[in-house]
């Protein structure tokens, strides 16, 4: 049973309902984990970034404790206290794998957000939905027991999974096309699922 320090532990991220620190407070909520969710605008995360443990969110804050950066450490520190990660330690490697496989991801399609010429980027937001997409998908794809990670049991890994995938599901990201991962059915099964388990749905309802 989770007991609430003297003070909340806080979360803070950017101002967003995206990517990393989306699905950290995704965890924390259906965890059960009173928390502050803190969102930093860009001039106060700039005025802070240098005492950041590694120049990036999100960060996780308790009393007493240093601060806790990465989302992935902070994902498995959740999931292993609160159950939602597998008590096995080999299957709960595999998922944490997949995780960072989903950073990996990130790491492809993040510069491509910073290409000014619009021709360029639309060249190489091209070249990752033919081909570095379609691959990543199938990788996952194979990981997956359906309807989660794991089977029956939500994790931190669908979590994560279904913050990153949601943008490029919904069109929202230029030049990626929202079907490109038609093919790979448990993975879209996956997203649905999370979309539609009654804690993701009461966060979002908030």
């Amino acid at each position: 049973m989770y007991v609430c320090p003297m003070t909340q532990p806080t979360l803070t991220y950017f101002d967003i309902p995206t990517s990393r620190g989306e699905e950290c407070r995704l965890a924390l909520f259906i965890a059960g984990v009173p928390f502050t969710d803190e969102r930093l605008n860009r001039a106060q995360w700039e005025e802070r970034k240098a005492s950041s443990p590694y120049g990036a969110l999100p960060v996780f804050t308790s009393e007493g404790r240093p601060p806790l950066a990465q989302s992935n450490a902070i994902l498995r520190m959740v999931g292993s206290e609160h159950g939602l990660l597998p008590s096995d330690p080999w299957e709960s490697a595999r998922h944490e794998a997949l995780m960072c496989s989903v950073e990996e991801m990130r790491a492809r399609l993040g510069p491509t957000g910073r290409i000014k010429d619009p021709a360029e980027k639309k060249l190489a937001r091209e070249a990752l939905a033919t081909g570095y997409f379609p691959e990543w998908g199938g990788q996952i794809e194979k990981q997956i027991t359906g309807p989660y990670v794991g089977g029956a049991a939500l994790s931190v890994a669908d979590l994560k999974l279904f913050v990153a995938l949601t943008p490029i599901l919904k069109g929202s990201i230029d030049h990626l096309p929202p079907g490109i991962f038609k093919p790979f059915s448990k993975l879209l099964a996956l997203v649905e699922a999370v979309k539609a388990h009654p804690a993701v749905v009461k966060w979002y309802a908030r």
